[in-house]
């Protein structure tokens, strides 16, 4: 008898569309997801990687899952995924009205403010999630992190090769800040207040005489304010958004410290 894998029969069924012998493998891959046992996106060689096979897991489970009533206290939804539930032993701090979905991660140490945590995302210790951010579906936020105020993280469930959103450790991304479409936010940087970026958003190295452009992805330590550049169209010139690399933050062992004084440095609104 050949005993298939949780990953070969998830696999199976979602390209065949016999979803029935898949149900305890999904449900089993749900959980593990829901307790950090394994994850979406990791990084391996130094390489960001995208589990397929786990988005496959998820999009299965929405359809074998009904909509039924739940409730947080007086508050009550009507969902096919239920609201995840915490205990004294999680060491997490959940604000009202925070809401994590099942299946997403948090682990001990952070801090949610009244925010959103979609199914598949990983939040790591020590990263605070402000006040009306966002984390969407398999998104990626690393340890040591501030999402501040009305900050939007992108997921993504389909196409199935995409990747979400990667934020990693040590990262400050200011308040209104918009990252979507796979972009990968590397340790340290900082984004000021405002920044949006997508995969086509031009990131502009404006340190040197000769710009640098860069898309996709924030250097490590980088210190990003919102930017427009100029842009030629038949009816004439116009000014567009992109992003602008002023500086770096220093390295330092003391990160909460290296912010601060980089923050005061390029006088960076947050």
């Amino acid at each position: 008898m050949v005993v298939m894998s949780k990953e070969e029969i998830i696999n199976k069924a979602y390209d065949t569309g016999n979803t029935k012998p898949a149900r305890d493998a999904v449900f089993s891959v749900i959980e593990l997801l829901n307790t950090g046992q394994i994850k979406v996106c990791e990084k391996t060689n130094g390489t960001w990687q995208v589990n397929e096979w786990v988005k496959k897991a998820i999009l299965l489970y929405f359809k074998f899952q009904k909509i039924t009533p739940t409730s947080a206290g007086c508050l009550e939804f009507l969902d096919k995924i239920p609201i995840k539930k915490f205990n004294i032993k999680d060491e997490v701090r959940v604000v009202p009205h925070a809401v994590v979905r099942y299946g997403a991660y948090v682990e001990k140490g952070a801090v949610l403010m009244p925010s959103y945590v979609n199914i598949g995302a990983y939040v790591a210790s020590g990263t605070m999630v402000d006040t009306w951010a966002t984390v969407g579906s398999c998104a990626r936020i690393g340890k040591n992190c501030h999402l501040s105020g009305g900050v939007g993280i992108g997921g993504v469930l389909e196409p199935l090769q995409a990747r979400p959103v990667i934020v990693e450790d040590n990262v400050f991304i200011g308040s209104r800040c918009i990252v979507v479409e796979g972009v990968i936010i590397e340790e340290g940087a900082i984004l000021g207040a405002g920044v949006t970026i997508t995969k086509s958003t031009p990131i502009v190295d404006v340190r040197s005489k000769e710009a640098k452009h860069i898309k996709g992805k924030v250097l490590k330590n980088s210190v990003v304010i919102p930017g427009t550049r100029k842009k030629s169209f038949p009816s004439g010139d116009y000014y567009i958004p992109c992003a602008m690399i002023i500086g770096e933050r220093n390295e330092s062992s003391d990160k909460k410290t290296s912010l601060t004084a980089t923050l005061r440095e390029f006088d960076v609104q947050v």
